[in-house]
């Protein structure tokens, strides 16, 4: 199974927490809102297994929930 993780950036407060436990995930746009550091213009990707820990933990701190997992079979 694939870990799909969606963005919902309206949703950012530019907290900073998702960098810190994903920085090869997760970057900030010039305000600070949540994106992808590799794909800054999507809202969903897919997880490499080596990152699944680190955008779990991601997940768990965001105080807005403007980051989103799901399992895809």
């Amino acid at each position: 199974m694939s870990l799909l993780c969606k963005l919902v950036p309206e949703r950012c407060i530019a907290c900073g927490l998702c960098q810190i436990e994903a920085p090869d995930i997760f970057d900030y746009d010039e305000e600070g809102i949540v994106l992808f550091a590799q794909e800054p213009e999507a809202h969903q990707q897919f997880v490499q297994p080596l990152e699944e820990a680190n955008v779990t933990k991601a997940y768990q701190k965001c105080p807005v929930r403007a980051i989103l997992l799901e399992r895809e079979n």
